[in-house]
């Protein structure tokens, strides 16, 4: 029955990216990066992402002809969305290098997908970062905007990390007798949740980072 479940949440997740890839392109947004963060956002967040998209990224668009009346709580949704798509990038591209490697750390496969998973979020958030920032910046040299993007991205990824590797180390250890492996749906399923709790830890951090004015409210 799980697997049957996670069959379907994968496809549900893998039609919103679907569905809003395509409104993307048809109505690019203001911030290219954005064409990307959406998508990816829509994976693990499925109808929400949905919701959230026309709601509030549509007004984001170049041909955009609504006012932007949102609120903070919504901007920051956005800035937490745009970290997220960077460290969901890192952590599902790592997943297949720890697997066809077989690398392990501590005698563990999941402490080697911490580490590799971790280090390329680390390096998708800040280029996520700096394709946010740098155009934005008319004066600033490269190093700036590169300087800006690790201070903007370095807590929120962290937080994010703590979500989404806390899921899955109770999903290692708690959940199941034989934890899924990645050729498994169910495994998939897993990761989609971890980057919905991802998020969520990583919500306050942002609205933090935004408050102190070290990243900006999108």
């Amino acid at each position: 029955m799980l697997t049957i479940i996670s069959w379907i949440a994968l496809g549900i997740g893998l039609l919103s990216s679907l569905i809003i890839a395509v409104d993307v392109y048809r109505h690019p947004q203001m911030m290219k990066i954005m064409n990307v963060v959406w998508p990816i956002n829509g994976w693990f967040f499925g109808p929400f992402a949905l919701w959230t998209y026309y709601r509030w990224g549509r007004l984001k668009a170049k041909d955009n002809e609504r006012k932007d009346e949102r609120g903070k709580a919504a901007k920051v949704f956005l800035s937490t969305s745009h970290c997220s798509a960077g460290c969901t990038l890192g952590d599902a591209v790592g997943v297949p290098i720890v697997a066809v490697t077989g690398a392990a750390i501590a005698g563990s496969t999941l402490f080697a997908h911490y580490a590799v998973e971790f280090i390329l979020a680390y390096g998708f958030g800040i280029v996520f970062q700096y394709l946010a920032i740098h155009p934005m910046s008319e004066n600033n040299t490269t190093m700036d905007s590169l300087k800006a993007s690790v201070k903007a991205d370095s807590l929120s990824l962290i937080a994010f990390e703590i979500g989404m590797f806390g899921w899955m180390a109770i999903v290692h250890y708690l959940l199941f007798t034989e934890p899924p492996v990645p050729t498994e749906a169910t495994y998939w399923f897993m990761m989609q949740i971890a980057m919905i709790l991802g998020f969520i830890t990583s919500y306050p951090a942002n609205w933090w980072l935004v408050r102190k004015g070290i990243k900006e409210e999108m």
